[in-house]
């Protein structure tokens, strides 16, 4: 299993910036002399795409044009179920840490909170789906899981822990719905995974009814979107990962 999951990593770092980018210009730079215009275009076009991307006015346009309006789905059938996408985790060992060990990530616990509050306006049944993200770690499910019933006090009814992906969170999600005679859900996510998340629980017979966490309001440009920030190159790389997960995904459905 983790074979694999390191094969789909390195394919795709490999696919998304910065790596694309070094690696265009690597090959830019080995070019022969006969290309020297090719090859000093070619390396001119990465500095500048490298420079574009870490430019927050970039990464905020790539992320809202992904975005998902939580109100922009209606279903016929009234939602039976919450649906909460596993995220990222992170190990923190230090001794004399309040909270030590492995333990949700920022994503994960953006999408936990967000679910607690629906589900207590809701009372809707939770799933939680996501598999070990490392060797000899707990499933992101089960870390999530945790969190919302000893720490926020939400019962949690279904923990699904072999998804590796949305495509298998939907999969396997499906599933275990389909066998309690759920057809309708509430999915929580991030904005920007939202429509990703969409696309594959629709390809496995389930509505969705998008409950994102949390959505950006645009507001007006400041002179800092225009400077380079190291956060913007994050949110570029999130963005091309769903631009291009999207596009993958429609071609599966």
């Amino acid at each position: 299993m983790f074979g694999n999951d390191v094969l789909h990593t390195v394919i795709t770092q490999i696919l998304l910036p910065p790596i694309n980018v070094l690696m265009f210009g690597v090959i830019c730079g080995c070019l022969p002399d006969r290309l020297a215009r090719l090859r000093r275009w070619g390396s001119f076009g990465c500095i500048a795409t490298l420079l574009l991307l870490s430019l927050p006015v970039t990464s905020n346009l790539l992320l809202q044009g992904l975005e998902y309006n939580t109100g922009s789905d209606t279903s016929p059938t009234p939602p039976q179920a919450i649906v909460i996408l596993g995220g990222d985790n992170v190990t923190g060992m230090a001794i004399g840490g309040i909270v030590t060990g492995v333990r949700v990530g920022g994503l994960s616990l953006e999408r936990v909170r967000a679910a607690a509050l629906l589900q207590k306006r809701s009372h809707l049944p939770v799933l939680i789906t996501g598999a070990s993200l490392s060797a000899n770690h707990p499933p992101v499910a089960k870390l999530m899981a945790d969190m919302m019933q000893n720490e926020l006090s939400v019962p949690v009814r279904w923990i699904e822990t072999e998804a590796s992906d949305t495509w298998q969170n939907a999969a396997r999600s499906a599933a275990i719905l389909q066998r309690e005679r759920i057809s309708s859900v509430f999915v929580v996510t991030q904005p920007w995974h939202m429509r990703r998340a969409v696309m594959a629980f629709r390809h496995f017979g389930i509505t969705v009814v998008p409950a994102a966490t949390a959505l950006d309001v645009l507001s007006p440009r400041a002179a800092a979107d225009f400077i380079p920030h190291p956060a913007a190159w994050v949110d570029s790389y999130f963005a091309f990962h769903e631009w291009i997960g999207c596009a993958y995904y429609a071609l599966r459905s």
